[in-house]
């Protein structure tokens, strides 16, 4: 058996560079919002008026005790999943911080769904800003971390390393 060469261990590397988020995204784990309750766990109720942000004019409602339940098996998971983009962070190239959201106005309209059913995702490359209200598909490790941000609690962080509009 002939030993690579330099240059194509070389080669190999390079290209190992490049394909890993194509072959990542074709062996991403499609979920759907629903998957993100645990099983067994009913969709989370309002139970309390909560406070508006007079600031970002946003409303924070008080959501019941599944609000924040997660589903385990998510945790670390390399998924795919649909939704819509709640801007966070604006740069000249697009959008690089948003919370994804199971519908359009969810969190612009009030009131938010609960944290459980929103994902702060941090993108590798910023989405363009003129496709922010198309729905996308966004493909990467998710995990849990509730974490407020300047619209809603969020229940799920995903570090995005594919992206598409999604196809009706």
């Amino acid at each position: 058996m002939k030993t690579p060469s330099r240059r194509q261990m070389l080669g190999m590397v390079a290209a190992s560079a490049v394909m890993p988020s194509a072959v990542r995204a074709a062996a991403a784990r499609e979920i759907m919002w629903e998957e993100l309750i645990p099983p067994g766990v009913p969709y989370s109720e309002i139970i309390g008026e909560g406070d508006i942000d007079p600031v970002n004019d946003t409303w924070q409602p008080v959501f019941d005790d599944n609000a924040t339940k997660l589903n385990p098996t998510l945790d670390g998971a390399y998924i795919r999943m649909p939704g819509y983009i709640i801007p966070l962070e604006f740069g000249t190239g697009g959008v690089r911080e948003f919370v994804l959201v199971p519908y359009v106005g969810a969190c612009i309209h009030v009131p938010p769904p609960p944290p459980n059913q929103l994902v702060f995702v941090t993108a590798q490359d910023p989405w363009p800003n003129d496709d922010l209200w198309e729905a996308v598909w966004v493909t990467g490790e998710i995990s849990h971390a509730i974490q407020q941000t300047e619209v809603a609690q969020t229940g799920y962080a995903l570090l995005a390393d594919a992206m598409e509009v999604y196809q009706w």
